[in-house]
Formats: C-alpha cells, structure tokens, sequence
C-alpha cells in the first residue's frame, strides 16, 4: 500500500525554494516576535511614572515658572496614560504580527502575496522588526521570493 497518498508531490524545486526561504523567513519571524513581545510590553508594562521618576522630573522643573512646571506635568502624565501607551504600540504590535504571519506563510510556501508584504514591512525601518535590523531578512526574502522558480513552487 502506498502510504504517500493523500501528501502533496513536493518537487526537488519546491523543496529547494523552502529551503532557499527557510533562513530568512525563520529570521523574520524571530526578529518579528521581539518586536511584537516589546509592543505587549509597552501597552501594559511599567504602569504610569515611578516616584523616583518623578522626583527627577520635579527637580528639572524647579527652574522654571509654576505654571510652566504644572503645563510640563500634565504633559508626562499624558504620555504615561494607558490609553497614550496603547495607541502608541498599536501600529508597532499590528505591522510586526503582519510580518511573523508573512513570514510563517513564507516558510511553508503558502500565499506569495503576503510573502512579499511581510518582505516589504521588513524592509521598512520605522516599521519592521528590531528597528532596521529586519532590513537583511526582508531583502534577502525578496531576492528569493523574486526568482521564478520560487514564484513557481508557491503555486
């Protein structure tokens, strides 16, 4: 009885596109998940000022005028508010998750579309995984994903 029914045929081309694929979408993946752990952090982690930091603050502030002192103060308590901390690591938590999905679905040779947009989101500094260090993963991924024998194994 032949126990391969039911696989599908993995062709020496295809096998050698995951294998051409695997570093750089298991780097961006990696790279990715950091990003994405670092952004849970910042939504819940390190609630509000400490009071030792706001005894540094407070000791800056003493040189300037009371009513500057109390506009500054209000000023860090906002961007210590968890809702500032959320909204500022939404984008950060969404585009990396983006790029781990990419990069998983990359790996296994599943969805070239969202291949190269994880690629791309890499490439990005400001938005892809470990602040530009991402950028080696996402070009080497789209050097590869651009050649047709890989095109072709995703098919």
């Amino acid at each position: 009885m032949d126990d391969t029914q039911g696989t599908p045929d993995v062709g020496p081309a295809r096998a050698k596109a995951a294998q051409d694929l695997s570093v750089p979408a298991i780097l961006m993946m990696v790279m990715g998940g950091f990003w994405v752990l670092y952004s849970l952090y910042g939504m819940v982690g390190s609630a509000g000022s400490t009071e030792a930091q706001m005894d540094a603050i407070n000791t800056v502030l003493a040189q300037y005028p009371p009513d500057l002192q109390e506009k500054m103060r209000g000023l860090v308590a906002a961007f210590s508010s968890p809702g500032f901390r959320i909204l500022s690591s939404l984008p950060g938590l969404l585009l990396n998750a983006a790029v781990v999905f990419g990069a998983w679905k990359m790996k296994n040779l599943q969805t070239y579309g969202l291949a190269m947009t994880a690629a791309i989101l890499s490439c990005i500094p400001c938005c892809g995984p470990c602040c530009g260090l991402g950028i080696i993963p996402g070009v080497w991924a789209l050097v590869v994903l651009n050649r047709a024998d890989v095109k072709a194994a995703f098919r």
